[in-house]
């Protein structure tokens, strides 16, 4: 099994807007840019919301059988380890193995010398085609290398023949995620990251590594835009070189995560891909909840209200529902609204704060990136939300494709 040139991960905290996701997906197909689906949720959005995995593989199947689509399409065990992974097996065919928890984990002196030896033909200069300067490759480097990511190459091959064992290789797609650490990964050590996943055994066919700069919950990427252009740019001419050199798989792309309304940097991204004809990967996973959110308080009463419920209850527990994406939340305390403040706005103001428009003057990131981490509130709203789900079905499946389509799938694939 090789993945698609082009996929698009679509997360859905609550397995409702399976058919309006997937019917974005499909009007840019029509008009002629291949793009898959990849469902995902994390066993930590499945602890949260007491779900299992079995409820994504059917809303995917769901909408596949529903909208008549063709093409493959993907379901992704989002975030595994070895531990949990078995709980995911049945049901996905795409398994994104997170082992960012082991990265800056020093190895041990003897698996620190071999790591070297391995890969000690490409000491000195090393030249990457596609980047212009060259690389200096010494003992000291490759046991820095070593001693940030072998422990987590080795987990990952604990983790990839796990699941080899229970699937075969050849019937799922292995991601190796990297980017929820501190250490960001230059275009040469993803080279020796590759490298040694391939003398692991591991065929790894996207690599999700931790860019340079915030990649912060459902709003635009904060940092340098064109240090990470040239970061990027560079990263997709490694994953071409190295299927080449190290004879990984063809379909070898970039994964971005948390690539939802990063819209300052998909120039960079489509201007790679299409310079060097690479594939890439970009997941969107709370982007599908927060366009939920907007539904119902763009319907007015019970639903507005609802939609005020989770931001009351977010900001009473605040430090509970953000600590767990501490790593990838950048809300500024002060710019939030009180709680009195909120229960004051109109559907419009409400709106306006929440939807990603930076153009508008009441768009508040901070409102927005709390309210992307409040689902747990939504979760114990009970039947009273997944009632509201349904009785507002129309906007709601309205807001999700236009968000997929117009602000996310044309922005990155679109020719023009």
């Amino acid at each position: 099994m090789l993945i698609d040139k082009y996929t698009f991960g679509v997360g859905d905290r609550f397995t409702k807007e399976g058919e309006a996701q997937l019917e974005a997906i499909q009007e840019l197909n029509d008009r002629g840019i291949p793009v898959a689906p990849v469902w995902n949720k994390s066993y930590r959005e499945h602890t949260i919301i007491r779900t299992n995995h079995s409820s994504v593989a059917k809303e995917a199947a769901d909408a596949v059988a529903a909208k008549g689509w063709k093409g493959n399409y993907y379901v992704d065990a989002d975030h595994i380890s070895l531990k949990i992974v078995d709980e995911f097996i049945d049901y996905s065919n795409f398994f994104t193995i997170d082992v960012a928890h082991f990265i800056g984990q020093a190895a041990d002196a003897g698996s620190r010398e071999e790591f070297v030896k391995r890969h000690s033909k490409y000491m000195g200069k090393m030249s990457i085609p596609g980047i212009d300067e060259e690389f200096d490759v010494t003992n000291e480097f490759l046991a820095k290398v070593a001693d940030n990511y072998l422990l987590a190459i080795q987990d990952v091959k604990k983790i990839y023949d796990h699941i080899c064992s229970k699937k075969g290789k050849e019937n799922f797609i292995p991601e190796v995620s990297m980017d929820e650490c501190e250490i960001a990964q230059s275009p040469i050590e993803l080279f020796f990251i590759l490298a040694e996943l391939k003398a692991q055994g591991v065929e790894v066919q996207t690599i999700a590594p931790k860019f340079t700069g915030l990649f912060a919950k459902g709003v635009d990427y904060i940092g340098d835009i064109e240090g990470f252009a040239k970061e990027f740019e560079q990263d997709v001419a490694v994953c071409q070189f190295a299927k080449k050199e190290l004879s990984l798989p063809a379909s070898l792309k970039l994964s971005v995560h948390s690539g939802s309304d990063k819209f300052s940097i998909y120039p960079a991204i489509k201007n790679a891909i299409i310079r060097f004809d690479a594939g890439i990967h970009v997941k969107t996973a709370g982007t599908t909840w927060l366009e939920e959110v907007i539904g119902l308080a763009e319907a007015g009463g019970v639903g507005l209200e609802i939609a005020k419920k989770i931001f009351s209850g977010s900001m009473a527990r605040y430090d509970e529902l953000t600590e767990p994406y501490a790593t990838v939340l950048n809300i500024d305390k002060s710019e939030l609204p009180t709680v009195d403040e909120v229960n004051k706005y109109t559907s419009e103001q409400f709106t306006k704060a929440l939807i990603h428009d930076q153009s508008c003057a009441d768009y508040n990131p901070s409102f927005r990136q709390l309210i992307h981490v409040g689902y747990k509130i939504a979760v114990e709203l009970g039947d009273e939300f997944r009632i509201a789900l349904e009785e507002f079905r129309d906007v709601i499946a309205k807001n999700v494709k236009y968000n997929i389509l117009n602000r996310h799938l044309l922005l990155l694939f679109s020719k023009k």
